[in-house]
């Protein structure tokens, strides 16, 4: 069992999709953990040896990346810090609509939740 950064990889996986389990790392990242690793992206997680593992993790602190929950604690407080400004972002996120300038009109029921019935509309 891989538990990198406080992430339980999946066993069955090959390690660079296991790598993109934990927050903060994509494909991009996990393929450049792993070439400064030296190790095969074809290698499965459950076959990683412990020195693999190491390097692996070594590989990760000399990135010098965010992940996990700081990544999340600056992502929230970003987020936080455009509402207090009271900038567009910020009011969209209060409001829960769109904030990357999408349409509203018929769609963008993921940010708004589902459709409520409106009284008074029978013909």
């Amino acid at each position: 069992m891989a538990r990198i950064e406080g992430i339980d990889l999946p066993r069955d996986k090959r390690i660079v999709i296991g790598l993109t389990y934990i927050y903060g790392i994509g494909n991009t990242t996990a393929q450049k953990i792993l070439a400064t690793a030296k190790v095969s992206e074809d290698v499965r997680v459950r076959d990683l040896t412990v020195d693999q593992e190491d390097q692996i993790r070594e590989a990760i602190a000399a990135l010098n990346l965010q992940l996990e929950g700081d990544l999340r604690r600056k992502v929230s407080l970003d987020i936080k810090g455009l509402q207090e400004i009271a900038s567009y972002r910020g009011i969209r996120h209060r409001k829960g609509l769109p904030v990357r300038g999408q349409h509203t009109k018929n769609n963008a029921r993921t940010r708004k939740g589902p459709a409520t019935a409106i009284a008074g509309k029978k013909k």
